[in-house]
């Protein structure tokens, strides 16, 4: 049975009792996108942005009481650092009813958002379909208008409080939207209801007759081409600052929270120009690592020690030992690290291609005394060391500190790799850790 109107004339206006501080939310206040635009529509209209973050802090606080929401208007009393009681207001415009029209036709014309809006949910993409067509049910410029008894014109503390108390409220009820632009949501269910059942007007569909296959491959040119692919940035994207106003939750620390973003940031740039051509060491680009890769790949940046103390206990190599890790993989990423990490033994075509390689690399007089052992060949009274890798390719390495380091890329040809071994590491051996 359907009711009038006035029977949901009470659901107008509804009151939200005060939620507790909102502790530990950081920058993040409210967690939905419609939630966000919320606030986003405040900090645009603010003139003062330093009322903007007193009002978070007010909210925060707990300083907002209940919150009262009617067709146009959202109110609250605020109480401000001294205790001081404030009757704040915020203005929102309403929709018209032909506005209201288009927007159930809207919500009617696509089975998702009938199924979610009679669930009692309200889908994001139909707010944003609503955009499209000039039905604006999130804010805009200028459509959050202030009204506070404190005597400020401009949104103050106070009314940027409510605010920020609203967007939780729409993060737990987005159908708070509907009744502040004019409608209950009881009411809009009902009428969407009624007017998804109605019978059509129009004649059921018949098959469709399609398209005939040569005509659209002939208006195939009429289509403009599509736009070439965006260039690789030249360095990787600034990650964003965890400097909040709050002390971070028990177990989370922001420091390297923000590193493990900029690492994230360079994998993705890197990986991005190897998907557009646009070059770089390739070895191991798609290869899936181990959490000991991993650590080393995330030590390659200027990482805050107690960061770097992690990763390198993570990974079992120590400081030291991380150090060299991080040399090998900016010379060649996974296929340097399993270089570094692994010793294999040499047989068969391996051995006869290996041997054919060192001999034709130097004349016999010529020829350094190799000591091999396994996938290594070492010049002991030298100091330096030809590593094989499974790919037939000869990485140079040094004794360094009674360590055994990188000092250069691979290469096919063992002469040229053994004189990048004798010259040693690159003028700036700095690793960063």
């Amino acid at each position: 049975m359907s009711r009038n109107d006035h029977e949901y004339e009470h659901d107008l206006e509804r009151t939200f009792a005060a939620p507790p501080p909102a502790h530990g939310r950081g920058r993040g206040f409210t967690q939905t996108w419609w939630g966000r635009a919320w606030l986003g529509a405040l900090e645009d209209a603010a003139l003062d942005g330093a009322a903007v973050k007193a009002g978070r802090r007010l909210a925060r606080a707990g300083a907002v009481g209940a919150v009262t929401v009617r067709p146009g208007r959202v109110t609250a009393v605020v109480r401000d650092p001294k205790g001081v009681a404030h009757r704040a207001d915020v203005l929102v415009p309403e929709l018209s009813e032909e506005e209201w029209v288009r927007f159930l036709d809207l919500a009617v014309e696509q089975a998702g958002h009938l199924a979610a809006l009679l669930d009692g949910e309200l889908p994001s993409h139909l707010i944003e379909d609503a955009a499209v067509r000039g039905i604006d049910l999130l804010p805009g410029l200028g459509d959050l208008e202030p009204e506070c008894d404190c005597g400020t014109w401009d949104h103050c503390g106070h009314t940027a409080a409510l605010c920020h108390q609203v967007a939780r409220l729409l993060d737990e009820d987005p159908f708070v939207l509907l009744l502040m632009h004019g409608r209950a949501k009881g009411a809009f269910l009902e009428e969407l209801y009624l007017r998804s059942t109605a019978p059509s007007d129009e004649p059921a569909e018949t098959e469709g007759e399609g398209v005939d296959a040569a005509e659209a491959w002939a208006a195939a040119d009429i289509l403009p081409p599509l736009p070439a692919l965006p260039g690789v940035p030249k360095t990787p994207g600034e990650p964003p600052s965890f400097d909040t106003e709050v002390p971070p939750a028990p177990g989370i620390d922001p420091a390297a929270l923000e590193h493990l973003a900029s690492r994230t940031a360079a994998e993705a740039h890197r990986l991005l120009g190897h998907t557009l051509g646009a070059g770089g060491p390739g070895d191991g680009v798609f290869i899936e690592l181990t959490a000991a890769q991993d650590a080393v790949r995330l030590a390659d940046g200027a990482a805050p020690d107690a960061v770097t103390d992690r990763l390198a206990e993570g990974s079992q190599r120590g400081r030291e030992g991380l150090a060299t890790a991080v040399g090998a993989w900016r010379l060649g990423g996974a296929a340097a690290l399993a270089v570094l990490d692994g010793e294999w033994q040499v047989t068969g075509a391996a051995l006869a291609r290996a041997r054919a390689a060192l001999e034709a690399a130097w004349e016999t007089a010529e020829r350094p005394s190799f000591q091999p052992v396994g996938n290594r060949w070492t010049v002991p009274e030298e100091r330096v060391q030809l590593r094989l890798g499974r790919d037939g390719r000869w990485w140079p390495y040094r004794e360094e500190n009674g360590r055994w380091v990188p000092t250069g890329g691979p290469d096919p040809d063992p002469a040229t790799a053994l004189a990048a071994a004798r010259l040693g590491p690159d003028s700036d051996p700095d690793t960063g850790i």
